[in-house]
């Protein structure tokens, strides 16, 4: 079967490793899911009552939460296999 620029399995390898490295970002996560502190981990600064009883185990204040998401929004933003349009250019 002709692949074009790949060798034979290199679609398989990169599916393969975009499921690998979502499963290891949610263990890391389940990690830290049931940490009770009262103070954030990245700023130091005290996460309130309620977000606390809302989201037991949450470890970061709102702000440093925000930065978290954004940063993680992008890492799993990433395309590994380009898109088909630029292909096709």
């Amino acid at each position: 079967m002709a692949n074009g620029f790949t060798r034979d399995g290199g679609v398989q390898d990169q599916i393969d490793a975009t499921v690998i490295d979502a499963i290891n970002r949610a263990r890391a996560n389940l990690i830290h899911e049931h940490n009770d502190t009262e103070y954030c981990l990245e700023c130091g600064e005290p996460i309130p009552l309620a977000r606390r009883t809302i989201l037991p185990g949450v470890e970061l204040c709102i702000e440093c939460q925000e930065k978290e998401d954004a940063r993680e929004r992008k890492f799993s933003a990433y395309n590994r296999r380009a898109s088909k349009d630029s292909q096709l250019r």
